[in-house]
Parts: structure tokens; C-alpha cells; sequence
């Protein structure tokens, strides 16, 4: 029997054309550690413009969880789009699994960039590696954006009842799919209201889990079973960077008492908005007001105290040098 036409490696392309269009390139940056990160760059790096990190989560690489965001801040923003140790072209032969180790990659890609000094968005799986690199590189991270991460999670939560899927072997499988069955559990868990996967044809879906999910299947097993291990509260770092937390009202895969839960923790200098009528993945469902949220926290020209100057001086001159070439 043949193969169905590969709609994801359709869709892919189609992303590539977005971010070439956005003034992106992809680039290959061995560490020389046994790391080697994949990374979409600028063509062309303007040292007028701020910096800015979209880091992905799980569901799929950079290219399938930014191709819809990135032409929205390519004007303002030299944006950097990488995909994670195990997504994509990224991968180690090194033993670390966490989401710490995943930080200091990426903190060493940007360096390889000659990148200093950058805010950053994190999604699900991504917004662990984001508040890491947050509070691990306090001086280079200005603004942090989490998106339905339960970063204050605690180890206690699997066994009381917090999590819609408390076996962490079970989450493996449905996060990291490897049947048509099981990827369909995970978009049931992702949103409020999923699309109708069961009039979509197996072949398809199946497409999807062999590009998508068939290499270093145990590895990123290995980084959701990290996740948790020995994590409480009271270990978990402040961050001092102001910080937008955005969750969906009914996320089953983080519920959103974790969102009010880092909320408390981080204190006045969080902001947490709840996005009505979504699920995890809410910049899916929502994608308008994803883009606005960000886009209002981000690219905020009016001063505010303690405000990161460097950030609005840049957007300024973007927009200015943006207006003169239009």
C-alpha cells in the first residue's frame, strides 16, 4: 500500500518559506561539548533592534510552534528561534536530561550569535527551560513571557490529584506519541475544543508521528520524566526580570492553580493572564490574542519603573528606521 501524501513535510516547508520571508536563516552551531543546537537566526543582525528567544515546548519543533509568530515581531525584534536538545536538528551525546541543561545550551547558542542581552518566550516544555535560563542568567534575560508551564510544580503533585494524567510512563506516551491512538489523546488533553481528529485518516496522523516524533522518542521521554524529580516549591528561584505568565482557562495537561500557583510565588513582579475558553494550547486556538498579549508586554514603549531602557531605546529606533523604509 502506499504512502499518504505528507501533509507535515507540506507544512513544514511552508514554514521554512515563513521565517525565510520573516529575514530568518537556519544555522547549525556545534558547542564542541558533544552538543550541536539548530537555531533559526537573522540574515542580517541589527544592533538597533532588541533581542528575542522563542523557545517551543514539546508538542513539536520551533518551525511548527513559532511559524505563525514570527513574521508578527521580525520588525522589532531580532528574533531567535531554536529547536531544543532532541527536536528537530538539536541533539547531544551528552547524559543531562533537564531543563537546566537544556538552559545553558541555549544560553551558549546565543553567545555563539554574539547575543548578550535578550528577552524571551517560553511555551509549555519551553517555558521550564526559558524560567531556568531566566534565573540562571539574570544579567542576559531582560523580560521573561511563561506560557502554560508549570514551572512550580512540585514532585507531591503526581500522587495528589493535580494532574489530569498522574504516571508519568502514561504522560511519556501521550506527549511523545507513537500510534494514530495516542495522538489523539494528547489533542484532547492540548484543547478546550479539539479539532475532529477521528474524521482525519490514520495514515495522516501517522505521517505526522514519523516526522514529527520518530527520532530520540526515549530522550524526550527522558526530559518529561526529569521534570519532576525532586522539584518543590521552596526550591525553585525568584525570578527579578518582570514577567507575563499567559494560561489557558481550562488547561488539562497544567491546570491552571499552577499558573495562579507561580503567580504567588513570583509576587508584584508577575502578571498573570488567563486566556477564556482555551486549553494548553491556547496560542492555537487563540492565536489573535496570543499575538496581542505578547506584542503589549514586549513592544511597550512607555516607561515604567525599574523598566529595562535598553529595550524600549531599541524598539524606538526599530520602529523609527521601520517607518523611514516604508
Amino acid at each position: 500500500m502506499s504512502r499518504c501524501f505528507s501533509l507535515t513535510g507540506t507544512t513544514n516547508w511552508c514554514f521554512r518559506s515563513t521565517f525565510k520571508r520573516s529575514g530568518l536563516r537556519s544555522r547549525i552551531t556545534d558547542l564542541e561539548d558533544g552538543t550541536v543546537m539548530h537555531c533559526w537566526v537573522p540574515k542580517t543582525r541589527k544592533d538597533s533592534k532588541p533581542d528575542l528567544l522563542l523557545i517551543h515546548g514539546l508538542g513539536a519543533n520551533a518551525l511548527w510552534q513559532w511559524g505563525d509568530v514570527v513574521r508578527h515581531f521580525a520588525r522589532y525584534f531580532n528574533v531567535y528561534v531554536p529547536d531544543l536538545v532532541f527536536f528537530g536538528e538539536s541533539h547531544t551525546t551528552r547524559p543531562e536530561r533537564t531543563e537546566s541543561f537544556q538552559a545553558q545550551c541555549l544560553k551558549r547558542l546565543m553567545e555563539a550569535h554574539s547575543v548578550q542581552k535578550f528577552s524571551l518566550v517560553g511555551l509549555s516544555y519551553g517555558g521550564f527551560v526559558g524560567y531556568s535560563m531566566a534565573a540562571q542568567f539574570m544579567e542576559a534575560v531582560e523580560r521573561v513571557v511563561i506560557c502554560c508551564s508549570g514551572v512550580c510544580m512540585e514532585e507531591k503533585d503526581l500522587t495528589e490529584g493535580v494532574f489530569a494524567v498522574s504516571d508519568l510512563e502514561e504522560a511519556g506516551k501521550i506527549l511523545v506519541p507513537r500510534s494514530p491512538g495516542k495522538l489523539r489523546e494528547l489533542v484532547a488533553y492540548a484543547f478546550f475544543r479539539p479539532p475532529p481528529l477521528g474524521l482525519i485518516p490514520s495514515c495522516f496522523l501517522s505521517d505526522f508521528i514519523d516526522v514529527m516524533c520518530g527520532e530520540y522518542v526515549e530522550e524526550k521521554r527522558d526530559l518529561i520524566r526529569a521534570i519532576p524529580k525532586d522539584r518543590k516549591l521552596s526550591n525553585i528561584p525568584k525570578l527579578t526580570q518582570p514577567t507575563l505568565i499567559i494560561w489557558g482557562e481550562h488547561d488539562r495537561v497544567f491546570p491552571l492553580e499552577l499558573g495562579h500557583r507561580l503567580k504567588r510565588h513570583l509576587g508584584d513582579n508577575a502578571h498573570l493572564t488567563v486566556v477564556k475558553n482555551t486549553g494548553h494550547a491556547f496560542n492555537v486556538e487563540k492565536p489573535k490574542e496570543f499575538i496581542k498579549l505578547l506584542k503589549s508586554f514586549l513592544i511597550d514603549l512607555k516607561p515604567s519603573p525599574g523598566g529595562p531602557v535598553s529595550i524600549r531605546s531599541k524598539l524606538q529606533d526599530a520602529l523609527t528606521e521601520g517607518d523611514s523604509n516604508n
